[in-house]
C-alpha cells in the first residue's frame, strides 16, 4: 500500500515538473512572437529601406539576359544561339512581360490614373515590386532549370531603363538590323505588328525608325555595361567572333554548341509555331536572308530613305548603294549554305514541319505544353 501511494505521488511529481517546463517555453516562445510583430510591424521602416524592397533578394536570384529590338531584327536567331548555351535557358516569346510592362508605363503617363493609385494607396514601389515579382516568376516557370534565365519579347527593350531600375543586374542585348530588310521580312512574310502595314513602305519605315530610336535611346541611357547593341549582319556574317563578345559581355563561357543551335532545336531548343522565325531558325546560321530585299524597295522610297528612316544612317547603314556591302562571311558560314545547298529537300522539309500555324489553333501545341510541365 506504502510503495502504491509513494509511486503515485512520484508519477503527480513527474507531470507536474513537465507541465511547468511546457509552461516556461510557452512564456518564452509568446514573448519573441511579441517581440518579432514589434520589430517588423509596428516599427515604420526608414525610406531607403522601403526602397531597397524593390530589388528584394536580388543577390540569391538566377542572372537575367532581356533580348529585344524591332520584330524581324534576329531576335530568334539570337535567343536560340543563347538557348544552346548550356548554363542558359530563354525558350518561346512570354508576350504577357512586354504587356504588363506596357500597363505600368500607361499608369506612368497618365497623371490621372497615377494620382488615383497614389490615392488609393497603391505607391509606386508597391507596383514595382509587383512587376518584377510577375515578370521573374515568368521566367522562373517558363520552362526547364537554367543558371541563366533569358527573356526574348522583341519590344521588351522599349521599357529598358525601367527594368534595369528593377533588375539592376540584368543586362540586355539589343539586336539592330537593317531596316529596308525588315520591312521587307515584315510585308512579304505577312508579320502582323501593330501599326504596320503589309504594303505601304513609308508607314513602316517610320515606324521602324521611332522603335529603333527609342530602344537605342534606352540601351545609350543604361550604358554600354548593361546594354549591348548586336547587328544582325555581323551575327550571320562573322558569328564565332560576334557571340564570343556577346558570351565576354555576359559573362559566360565559350562552348561550340552556340556556332551549331540547329543540332539542339527540338532537344534543349523549343521552337513556337505561332513565331514567324521559327522555319528559319531550324537551319544553322546562314545569310539567306541578308539581301532578300535587294531590287524590291521602290525607287522613290530609296530616294526618300534618309527622312523617312534617319537612324539607318546613324546607326551606320549605308543608304547610298542598291547593294550595301556588310561584310565577308565566314569560313563556318561558307561550310553552313553548302550544307543547305546539298541538303535543300531535307532543310525545307524541315522548315515546312516548323511553318507558323494559326494561334487560334492550340491543337498543335497541347502536347508541347504538357511535356513542360511534366518536366
Amino acid at each position: 500500500m506504502y510503495q502504491r501511494t509513494l509511486r503515485s505521488s512520484f508519477l503527480c511529481l513527474i507531470i507536474l515538473f513537465l507541465t511547468i517546463i511546457i509552461v516556461i517555453l510557452l512564456t518564452f516562445r509568446l514573448s519573441n512572437l511579441q517581440q518579432e510583430c514589434s520589430t517588423h510591424i509596428n516599427v515604420p521602416q526608414p525610406q531607403q529601406q522601403q526602397q531597397q524592397r524593390v530589388h528584394y533578394n536580388s543577390s540569391s536570384e538566377h542572372p537575367v539576359i532581356f533580348i529585344g529590338g524591332m520584330p524581324r531584327s534576329g531576335t530568334t536567331l539570337m535567343r536560340a544561339i543563347l538557348d544552346s548555351h548550356p548554363l542558359v535557358r530563354c525558350g518561346e516569346e512570354t508576350r504577357v512581360i512586354p504587356r504588363i510592362l506596357s500597363m505600368r508605363a500607361a499608369w506612368k503617363k497618365s497623371p490621372v490614373e497615377w494620382n488615383r493609385l497614389i490615392a488609393g494607396g497603391i505607391s509606386e514601389s508597391m507596383i514595382d515590386s509587383a512587376v518584377r515579382a510577375f515578370v521573374y516568376e515568368i521566367l522562373l516557370q517558363h520552362g526547364k532549370h537554367a543558371d541563366v534565365l533569358c527573356d526574348k519579347d522583341p519590344f521588351v527593350l522599349k521599357y529598358t531603363s525601367y527594368i534595369s531600375s528593377i533588375f539592376p543586374n540584368a543586362k540586355f542585348l539589343l539586336l539592330i538590323r537593317d531596316a529596308r530588310a525588315v520591312i521587307h521580312s515584315v510585308m512579304t512574310r505577312k508579320v502582323t505588328i501593330t501599326g504596320f502595314s503589309l504594303s505601304d513602305y513609308r508607314q513602316n519605315l517610320r515606324l521602324w525608325n521611332k522603335g529603333i530610336e527609342t530602344m537605342v535611346n534606352q540601351c545609350t541611357e543604361i550604358g554600354k555595361d548593361k546594354c549591348l547593341m548586336v547587328y544582325y549582319e555581323q551575327l550571320v556574317l562573322q558569328p564565332k567572333k560576334t557571340i564570343a563578345d556577346i558570351l565576354k559581355y555576359l559573362n559566360l563561357p565559350w562552348v561550340e554548341s552556340v556556332l551549331h543551335h540547329e543540332e539542339l532545336v527540338g532537344k534543349k531548343i523549343s521552337l513556337s509555331k505561332t513565331e514567324h522565325s521559327s522555319d528559319q531558325v531550324i537551319k544553322p546560321i546562314n545569310t539567306e536572308a541578308l539581301t532578300k530585299w535587294v531590287d524590291h524597295i521602290p525607287k522613290d522610297i530609296k530616294n526618300e530613305l534618309d527622312t523617312l528612316a534617319p537612324m539607318l544612317k546613324k546607326l551606320g547603314y549605308d543608304i547610298q548603294s542598291d547593294v550595301p556591302t556588310y561584310g565577308v562571311a565566314d569560313q563556318l558560314v561558307l561550310d553552313n549554305m553548302n550544307k543547305l545547298k546539298e541538303n535543300a529537300d531535307f532543310w525545307n522539309a524541315k522548315a515546312k514541319s516548323y511553318a507558323r500555324q494559326a494561334p487560334n489553333d492550340t491543337r498543335p501545341f497541347q502536347n508541347q505544353s504538357a511535356q513542360r510541365t511534366i518536366h
